[in-house]
């Protein structure tokens, strides 16, 4: 594939000079498709003319071409083109070449619009301007890229890889649109184990999705994984996409499966759905890693706001990261359970901060909270680091189902596959290792539940029920104990105030009252209230607020400070500075894994982990908050103990030596 990609791209030696480094792909990708739809129909011109001659409406063309051009390993052609030309015939009338291309491409049926996407007409005239045209079209005409020479998954891998070296070339995000392959086979291989035996019954259909589709590689690979397991399975493909190129190569390479070509939409997922009204058997995603949402921000939240309709309704991420909106897309696209028990299953890359980021009560958290209550995560697979072409970062798969396994309800797996990467003979961008077959196939065992003590690769797995990551978070609070006396530290912090600080007499008034200690607060008001009435002083009660408490410092042997009024009169009033959350795992203490254990839970923590502590302490209920965190990496977490120090010692007097060594020869 390296070796076809780099002849591919080798027609980039003829732009050089006329295009810029960043303009390459744009010639590069609409001839690589045009080159592959030539070679795919090349069998089938003479029945193509005919029907195309004989019958005038689009749908009777598509029905007798698939009809004429179905073989075992085809579904058949949904497209042609009603000119004569090919790039070879093209060429033989050098003078007319770019309007002789023009012909060929408007000549392809309507469903097969994706040059509009490239713009290629324009593409083609300025090629010809350019004095390199025929150069390019002679280059692809020798290149074979019929299905006998590039199966459909290499001819993905193309497409693929040349996008990549398109956008690294532009220094544009090389990876964002290209999914490596051993990432989407893991993926494919855990959404299906489930249901392997199922996939194989005679008249097997099943609806793959993917809203994030890129170049359509991942559809590819599930598709073929699925006639694998089924020869005779009938798959429907469907996908969005929002960059128009990626678009383009998907919805050619899906007609040229014999694909619906309606079933490739272009479009911004977040803003819009453009199967709103479809689920799906299968659901892939990749979305971008660490991409914002600030552009269809007001659309997000109009959908937000639309309660339990939309999409979006469970909660709102920060706006600077967008994964967990691509989470809550994917969810509600698994189709619902039928009668026979049979859901949606869904698979989605992330990186790690749809674990654990936000606190309880934020979107985040409400978002995973969400996915937990509803029992939708079967699964989350931590990879190494290294197998992105973009990042370096830790990513994870999301393992997504509506219908579980009686023995997986209520319970959720996490798969260490960190150990399980190989290094790759020659880094691709960010990408260092991969996961080689052998790793794959037990990382899918391991969440099948298939292990045996003979295998040679084991995967770490642990499985804990939905609720064990969930939390109460919990406010405690201390009593507000202040000392007052009006010492010229006091009253220069009045005099600095932006409020305090701009009535007339308050610092004379304040240093004439004197430094003695108050301490109860009710006092200090009392008199020092007289006092600058006696000063012709009146102060509003939200400004007498700000005076005691700019005045007032901590003294754990001051009067407790109380409310004065209203519901709480009499009570402790508590102190900010001093106030703290706990957070109380559910089941703590051996108390029941529940939201209606809340109280008791939370009350023999507070008895036994806060209070012998700060005896004077008490919990405000009223701010008490669920959360929901998953902290892979603390599951899995080895303690390595440091080296002993004698061999730290060792290893310090060999690089000393070194160095003392290092300065003789110097000075000698």
């Amino acid at each position: 594939m390296s070796v076809l990609s780099s002849f591919v791209w080798s027609v980039a030696d003829t732009l050089r000079g006329p295009y810029a480094e960043a303009e390459y792909g744009s010639v590069i990708l609409p001839f690589t498709v045009l080159r592959r739809l030539e070679c795919v129909m090349e069998p089938h011109r003479e029945a193509m003319a005919e029907i195309v001659a004989k019958y005038p409406g689009e749908q009777q063309r598509r029905t007798h071409l698939k009809i004429a051009t179905r073989t075992e390993d085809s579904a058949g052609l949904s497209f042609w083109t009603t000119s004569a030309y090919t790039l070879k015939k093209a060429l033989q009338d050098p003078d007319n070449l770019a309007e002789n291309l023009i012909d060929y491409v408007g000549g392809f049926s309507a469903n097969l619009d994706v040059f509009k996407s490239f713009g290629f007409e324009n593409v083609i005239r300025t090629l010809d301007e350019r004095d390199r045209l025929a150069q390019v079209v002679r280059h692809f005409d020798r290149i074979d890229l019929s299905p006998d020479a590039v199966s459909n998954a290499d001819m993905g891998d193309l497409f693929e890889n040349l996008i990549y070296r398109f956008a690294e070339s532009a220094n544009d995000g090389a990876g964002q649109f290209y999914t490596p392959r051993d990432v989407v086979r893991l993926l494919v291989d855990l959404v299906y184990a489930e249901d392997t035996e199922a996939l194989r019954d005679r008249g097997t259909v099943r609806s793959i999705y993917d809203p994030t589709v890129g170049t359509g590689g991942m559809l590819t690979v599930a598709d073929e994984h699925l006639h694998g397991l089924n020869p005779d399975a009938s798959t429907a493909l469907f996908g969005q996409e929002i960059n128009p190129r990626t678009y383009a190569i998907c919805k050619a390479d899906l007609l040229i499966k014999g694909q619906d070509p309606s079933n490739v939409r272009q479009g911004d997922t977040l803003v819009v759905d453009r199967f709103e009204d479809r689920r799906f058997d299968y659901v892939l995603s990749n979305p971008p890693f660490g991409t914002d949402w600030k552009a269809v921000e007001s659309d997000v939240k109009n959908e937000h706001a639309r309660g339990g309709q939309g999409r979006f309704m469970p909660g709102l991420p920060a706006v600077g990261d967008a994964a967990m909106l691509f989470l809550l897309h994917v969810a509600s696209k698994m189709r619902d359970v039928d009668d026979s028990g049979r859901g949606g299953k869904a698979g989605i890359v992330l990186n790690g901060s749809p674990l654990f980021n936000g606190g309880a009560g934020s979107g985040p958290s409400d978002i995973r909270g969400h996915m937990l209550e509803n029992d939708m995560v079967e699964a989350i697979v931590a990879l190494p680091n290294d197998m992105f072409y973009n990042t370096g970062i830790a990513t994870y798969l999301w393992i997504l189902s509506n219908a579980k396994p009686d023995e997986r309800v209520g319970r959720l797996q996490l798969i260490d596959a960190t150990g399980l990467g190989s290094k790759l003979r020659k880094s691709i961008g960010s990408k260092r290792v991969e996961i080689a077959e052998k790793g794959r196939e037990a990382i899918v065992r391991a969440f099948a539940g298939t292990e045996s003590e003979d295998d040679e690769t084991t995967v770490p797995v642990k499985v804990f029920d939905n609720l064990d990551f969930a939390y109460w978070s919990v406010t405690v609070e201390r009593p507000l104990q202040l000392r007052f006396a009006c010492t010229p530290e006091a009253i220069s912090a009045v005099s600095e105030h932006r409020t305090l600080g701009k009535i007339t007499g308050l610092t004379d008034a304040l240093e004439s009252f004197g430094d003695e200690p108050y301490l109860n607060r009710e006092k200090f008001n009392r008199e020092l209230g007289k006092h600058l009435g006696d000063q012709g002083l009146r102060l509003t009660t939200a400004r007498r607020k700000t005076l005691w408490q700019t005045i007032g410092v901590h003294d754990e042997t001051a009067d407790v400070c109380v409310y004065a009024s209203g519901a709480q009169r009499g009570e402790p009033e508590p102190d900010a500075a001093l106030r703290d959350t706990e957070n109380v795992p559910f089941g703590w203490g051996g108390h029941p894994k529940t939201h209606e254990a809340l109280e008791e839970t939370v009350q023999a923590y507070f008895d036994a982990e806060v209070k012998p502590h700060v005896d004077d302490a008490w919990i405000d209920w009223s701010k008490t908050k669920t959360g929901y965190e998953i902290p892979f990496t603390r599951h899995f977490y080895s303690y390595e103990p440091p080296r002993p120090l004698d061999e730290i010692d060792a290893d310090l007097e060999r690089v000393v030596g070194e160095i003392m060594t290092l300065l003789r020869e110097v000075e000698a």
